[in-house]
């Protein structure tokens, strides 16, 4: 369905199939459209006349970029240098509303968050039963599932649109990890576990651990890559039969995001940020067509 709908806006003299889309036919050389392309059985092993640019898919209304295994290293190159120059071209869009949005949510969270994560901490009992279905590990192997899954799947299905969204959720994951570290190594901030009994809540900047890995909680890592990962699957199956799948994806974005807070182990600004973070990255950088 994907090579149909590609062939029908690919430009005259271009054969186009995922998950490796070949290279555009000369004129002088229509001879070899007359050989069939590589099946997609023989799993990710492309033929010499392959391009590494894949096209774009229409079908679900909406133009989204494909991916391939060679073009992967090339667009998260080239979604760092979009993203981290993203604030040069931020009025020369229409991006100026939702980022303050998200910039004025999480200011307005920050100035709350000395008055709700005390009650957190304090009712942490009361969410013990949820919190043990999102422990850190088990959310993190859930967030890495879910792509890992779609990829094994496509493979044996041979489904090109389950191995292009399991792709591009991994690039989205690459893409949203990249930002999130760096704030986190520049903003250091506490965690709510790490404040001292009776402790100041609202010096928790600049306070935390060395290392972003462990000791920094804005934003939120797991909120960050769920976000990426369930918006590249929700936009990617949105419109075709299946709405189940993006009410899902959100939904267990939404749970994992949640779960954070009653952990204490971020603050509501926190998780709002790397949820912002995931969704906007995911949706206009790494899906958004070449």
């Amino acid at each position: 369905m994907i090579a149909q709908a590609f062939a029908q806006t690919a430009p005259a003299g271009t054969v186009t199939e995922l998950p490796d889309a070949p290279a555009p036919v000369s004129t002088t050389d229509n001879a070899r459209l007359s050989t069939p392309p590589a099946p997609f059985g023989s799993f990710g092993v492309s033929n010499p006349a392959q391009t590494e640019r894949p096209g774009v898919d229409d079908t679900t209304g909406v133009p989204q970029r494909e991916a391939t295994w060679r073009s992967m290293p090339g667009d998260f190159l080239h979604d760092q240098k979009d993203i981290w120059t993203f604030p040069v071209r931020l009025f020369k869009g229409h991006a100026v509303i939702p980022t303050a949005i998200v910039v004025g949510g999480t200011i307005g969270l920050i100035y709350t968050d000395p008055h709700t994560a005390p009650y957190f901490r304090n009712h942490q009992k009361n969410w013990d039963k949820a919190n043990d279905v999102f422990d850190p590990m088990i959310t993190t192997a859930e967030v890495v599932a879910l792509p890992a899954g779609l990829l094994t799947a496509g493979y044996i299905r041979h489904d090109n649109r389950e191995v292009n969204t399991a792709l591009l959720a991994t690039e989205a994951y690459g893409d949203t990890v990249i930002v999130n570290l760096a704030i986190k190594a520049a903003t250091r901030r506490q965690r709510p576990s790490d404040v001292p009994p009776n402790g100041d809540f609202g010096n928790t900047f600049f306070n935390g651990g060395k290392s972003p890995l462990h000791g920094s909680s804005f934003p939120s890592g797991h909120s960050t890559a769920v976000w990426s990962v369930a918006t590249v699957v929700a936009e990617r199956y949105r419109h075709r039969g299946k709405p189940w799948i993006p009410i899902l994806s959100y939904t267990l974005a939404t749970a994992i995001s949640i779960s954070r807070i009653t952990e204490s182990a971020h603050f509501a600004s926190d998780v709002w940020m790397g949820a912002s973070l995931g969704y906007s990255i995911a949706k206009f950088q790494t899906l958004k067509p070449r």
